[in-house]
């Protein structure tokens, strides 16, 4: 689906706009008290989650009232405009509240992310860290930006000067793959891991230079979306965990510079093969 410069730039205002607006709303109510309920055993959402993502809801969907609209919190579910199944999809994917733990918890890592993809492929996103008031976006083709500061990926050599982040997913007390034996072996691997609870946040943070490389399984297309593209906008590699095309469906994601991003692979690899040869 092919979109004009102009019309990606509309696009990314309208999503600045609308994570800004919803990260006012964060930073008020942040270490306040807060409603906190359970969508799994350690899952949580905050009233906080529900009024940001209606805030940002109500912007896109006034702004492009034909396009798709994927947001957390209301279950995955599609609102707006229905699309044909033929027909070229515009969806935008919302994550209004990405680190609700850190949040819940009076930590300030979390951000709002939003992403606009054209036939399932990121064109437009944006992250934003409301305590910082750091606004990260990228349009396809157009390069990375914090604010008006163009990102660019780091220039680590190699892996084992790499400082690495990751995530566990919520099924972790349940699942007996749940990145542990990753983290294990990436964590003598490289120079450092960090596990700072937010996707988004993560990959915002790989396009700035500041990580190497991030990796993570079991997440959904709108943790990751609007990152992916900061991370690729900023000459960085992404795929999924163990190198193929990332599909924003399969919730797993290898992210890093091109020097590192190989190696990173390998060995998730590595782990993968191990586990299937002991059973």
């Amino acid at each position: 689906m092919k979109q004009s410069a102009d019309d990606l730039d509309r696009a990314s205002q309208v999503a600045q706009d609308a994570a800004r607006q919803a990260g006012l709303l964060i930073r008020a109510r942040w270490d306040t008290p807060l409603d906190v309920t359970h969508k799994g055993e350690v899952d949580l959402v905050t009233e906080v989650d529900l009024a940001a993502e209606a805030i940002i809801v109500q912007i896109v969907r006034a702004a492009f009232p034909g396009d798709r609209i994927v947001a957390e919190e209301g279950g995955g579910q599609t609102v707006g405009a229905p699309v044909a199944p033929d027909a070229p999809a515009r969806t935008w994917f919302i994550d209004p509240l990405d680190g609700t733990t850190n949040f819940s918890h009076g930590l300030p890592h979390f951000c709002v992310s939003i992403a606009l993809c054209l036939d399932g492929v990121p064109a437009v996103g944006v992250v934003y860290e409301p305590i910082r008031d750091w606004m990260f976006h990228a349009i396809r083709g157009a390069g990375a930006w914090r604010d008006a500061a163009r990102l660019r990926v780091s220039d680590c050599p190699a892996l084992d000067a790499a400082l690495l982040a990751t995530g566990f997913p919520y099924d972790r007390r349940t699942n007996p793959q749940n990145n542990t034996a990753e983290f294990k072996r990436l964590l003598t691997a490289s120079q450092g891991m960090r596990r700072a609870g937010s996707a988004a946040l993560d990959l915002a943070y790989v396009a700035a230079g500041w990580l190497d490389g991030y990796w993570e399984d079991r997440l959904k297309a709108w943790d990751i979306a609007a990152g992916t593209l900061l991370v690729r906008e900023a000459g960085g590699c992404v795929t999924g965990m163990l190198g193929a095309p990332l599909d924003l469906r399969a919730g797993h994601i290898a992210a890093a510079t091109p020097l590192i991003h190989p190696a990173l692979v390998a060995e998730l690899r590595a782990v993968r093969l191990s586990d299937t040869r002991t059973g």
